[in-house]
């Protein structure tokens, strides 16, 4: 006896055994109520795991366009800087990460030639890139960081759509004017080599914008790291961090909105990590409605109700 496909599905879903919480699905694409087919995954959910794997697998080692993403900077009118960190290559990357936070000798020399030449300001008032050349050292109010990261897909995608709603945004500020430096592109870098090209940029502040580690269901996830007065060996608890941004995530919009009230906070404030109070009233700061309070608790009643529903 044979089957065609479209009974050969019928049949594979009737053996599938749904889950009581289905509707779940709906809020998340994380992997809940997959049902199961006797005492197994369904083969479907099981397929569909290999294949986030597998994308999340080559997020992690598909390499940077450093020279397409420069470009695409270039056609806002910024200045850039393609440098690269102490990681050779990306097996070097993943074992040693700490060489993935320092910049290797040819940056660190392109960054000093680039200090010798006449400095470029990019006002953000007026949206134009002019040759003002800046006296008594004074310092850029702002350096963005492009990174790789765990996943160059995430910053192909996010990463210049992030910078000209930033741009966007910085330009229609009636209260402050921001001077913006070169922004770097590093490949092979962690999140806090920006604070070593923002130190030779002269910046008071750095934004890094680097792509996260994939999840299986996440492999273009950028995540943007705000720090004060950035230098070689600040922690993690002095900066800001803005995470999942992504088309099926933290929308460029709303990212753009909460890094530029971070941005004002922390320069008015002077400061940026566990002392910046995030949150808006009525609103998170992914700029969202926060959910109300729980109303009751898991117990072991419920959990055995879930159980018998599912006739475990």
């Amino acid at each position: 006896m044979s089957f065609s496909y479209f009974e050969a599905m019928a049949v594979t879903t009737h053996l599938i055994t749904p889950t009581p919480w289905d509707a779940l699905k709906n809020f998340t694409d994380a992997r809940i109520a997959l049902g199961r087919a006797g005492v197994s995954l369904p083969t479907a959910a099981h397929l569909a795991f290999q294949l986030a794997h597998a994308q999340a697998r080559d997020a992690v080692h598909l390499p940077l366009d450093a020279g397409g993403v420069a470009a695409s900077l270039q056609a806002l009118g910024l200045q850039t800087l393609l440098l690269h960190s102490q990681a050779k290559d990306r097996a070097t990357y993943l074992q040693r990460p700490d060489w993935g936070r320092r910049l290797d000798a040819p940056s660190i020399d392109a960054l000093a030639c680039w200090q010798k030449q006449s400095r470029c300001v990019s006002s953000a008032r007026s949206g134009a890139v002019s040759p003002i050349r800046l006296t008594d050292d004074a310092p850029f109010d702002l350096a963005f960081v492009v990174v790789d990261g765990l996943s160059a897909l995430a910053i192909h995608q996010n990463a210049v759509p992030l910078i000209a709603a930033m741009l966007a945004r910085l330009q229609a500020d009636a209260v402050h004017t921001w001077s913006v430096a070169p922004v770097a592109v590093v490949e092979q870098g962690r999140v806090a080599i920006g604070d070593e090209v923002a130190a030779r940029l002269n910046a008071q502040m750095v934004v890094v914008l680097i792509g996260e580690r994939p999840g299986l269901s996440s492999p273009d996830s950028l995540g943007i790291y705000l720090t004060w007065s950035p230098k070689v060996g600040i922690t993690d608890a002095q900066r800001n961090c803005i995470s999942n941004v992504r088309p099926a995530g933290l929308s460029i919009e709303a990212a753009a909105q909460t890094l530029h009230r971070l941005l004002t906070q922390a320069r008015h404030k002077q400061l940026t990590g566990v002392g910046q109070k995030v949150e808006e009233e009525g609103l998170s700061h992914y700029g969202i409605h926060p959910l109300p309070k729980r109303g009751g608790t898991i117990t072991n009643e419920l959990i055995d109700r879930l159980r018998d529903a599912e006739g475990l």
